[in-house]
């Protein structure tokens, strides 16, 4: 016995030494941050060690990372293109259905991937506790390299290499996760008016609350989840929105109706974006469409060298692009109807909301984007609960229970037409992955038992199958 007690200590100890070295398994994961980045940063009152907060949009196919300032807030540090991601506009709904997630995740350092087949990654942490509270079932939904997706976010392996490390610094500083935001576009209200009948706008609706808490306070975004929606901007381990905020919040709600009611009132037509199979980045599309090879059409953001692009998944329905299929609007209110009157009356004015509400005829109560919260504080504004106006922009800013997001099906792919990039090695799963969200009331699937939604040959599957699962399983892009 006691000459096992040694042998017990020093494995107890290489243990330990593994669970804390997230990041040594290549060298590609300890790359240093290049000196352009570094330099940026320096000019904005930044360091390496500050902690990150990223934020992604579909539509646009970029990737923001932010970084935190001495006042606490944090500040846009650089914007990477998306080359690749998989499916429509609209949240990840259930396993093979090729979307990538969209909402509100917490990524650990457990969640870091140095040995992924696509140069480097970081899992999303899908499903989180809301994807859970709607049935939501996926996993292995990552970003990572190259230019290849079924349900992830490809960045090119130039891409991912300088995001994972500018949090591989932050971690290695003490930062515990980096708030990681996925939304379907960049809410503007040319957006809002564009997409405003899209079957998915209770959803986003729900995440703009929270992407109107970041822009306002400018720090990460407390998130829960209550009643089945995200609920932001709350006190304690409540649900309750914190009322020093709700003021701004209620200015800015204010600002942008009245900016997307404009954008309606001139004519700005309703469409839904249909894809393919996904989309990218303008500045890769050249590229893409030529070959696998050749150089990338886009210069990483700095001076360093370009390099290739690697594997292109499905350069055909990237070359068909998106169609704007045009969304019938319900039938309006005759000119001159109580109706008409108040959305020429909203459109027309900055006036404040009690304004309005004295110049209609008959007020009626409001229907706001925080009024979908049951704590939230009512706000008024002329005819908001009138036919006219909810069917008008009522997907966008009405009250509204809360309503599981209806994801666009995206059209049928054969398997041949999907080309399957060759995979670097197979890898075992960082330890650590788990629900993004909290409250989390259970745990992530073990790896083992899901079914993983990545590009493996089955020759890999063998190989990973024999490796056994010392870091918690097959690691999937």
């Amino acid at each position: 016995m006691k000459r096992l007690l040694p042998a017990i200590g020093i494995a107890f100890s290489l243990a330990l030494a593994a669970c804390n070295d997230q990041y040594g398994s290549t060298a590609r994961s300890l790359a240093p941050i290049p000196p352009q980045t570094t330099a940026l940063m320096s000019s904005k009152g930044m360091t390496k060690s500050d902690p990150i907060l990223v934020r992604l949009y579909k539509k646009e196919s970029e990737l923001e990372v932010w970084k935190k300032t001495v006042d606490g807030q944090y500040a846009h540090l650089k914007t990477f293109p998306i080359c690749r991601w998989s499916g429509q506009l609209g949240p990840k709904r259930k396993e093979g259905d090729r979307q990538a997630p969209e909402g509100f995740y917490s990524i650990t350092p457990g969640l870091m991937n140095p040995n992924s087949s696509y140069y480097l990654s970081f899992d999303t942490g899908y499903p989180n506790a809301y994807d859970r509270a709607h049935n939501g079932s996926g996993s292995y939904l990552m970003v990572h390299g190259s230019c290849s997706s079924r349900g992830c976010y490809a960045m090119t392996d130039e891409g991912i290499a300088e995001v994972y490390a500018l949090a591989r610094e932050a971690f290695s500083s003490g930062q515990k996760a980096f708030q990681f935001q996925a939304y379907p576009f960049k809410m503007t209200a040319e957006n809002l008016a564009k997409f405003r009948h899209d079957p998915n706008m209770p959803f986003w609706r729900n995440l703009k609350e929270g992407s109107d808490v970041f822009e306002i306070t400018k720090r990460e975004t407390k998130v829960a989840v209550c009643n089945g929606r995200y609920a932001f901007n709350t006190v304690g381990d409540g649900c309750a929105p914190d009322p020093t905020l709700s003021p701004a919040l209620a200015q800015k709600d204010e600002q942008d109706r009245h900016e997307v009611a404009e954008l309606v009132a001139k004519g700005t037509p309703a469409v839904r974006m249909v894809y393919t199979d996904g989309g990218q980045h303008e500045s890769f599309r050249q590229t893409a469409f030529a070959s696998t090879g050749g150089e990338s059409g886009f210069a990483i953001l700095d001076s360093r060298p370009r390099r290739n692009l690697g594997d292109v998944s499905r350069p055909d329905a990237l070359a068909e692009g998106p169609r704007e299929i045009p969304v019938e609007a319900p039938a309006l209110s005759t000119p001159g109807s109580r109706g008409a009157t108040v959305l020429a009356a909203a459109v027309s004015s900055r006036r404040p909301a009690s304004a309005r509400v004295a110049a209609a005829s008959a007020p009626a109560p409001a229907a706001t984007l925080a009024s979908a919260e049951p704590d939230a504080p009512a706000q008024t504004a002329a005819g908001d609960e009138s036919p006219f106006y909810k069917r008008m922009l009522g997907n966008v800013f009405g009250a509204a229970e809360p309503v599981p997001a209806v994801a666009v099906e995206p059209a049928p792919v054969p398997v041949a037409s999907s080309p399957l990039p060759p995979s670097r090695k197979s890898v075992a799963a960082a330890p650590g992955k788990g629900p993004a969200v909290a409250p989390a009331t259970a745990s992530k699937p073990q790896a083992a038992a899901a079914k993983p939604e990545r590009h493996v040959s089955a020759s890999e599957r063998l190989r990973s199958a024999s490796a056994g699962p010392a870091m918690g399983g097959l690691v999937s892009n």
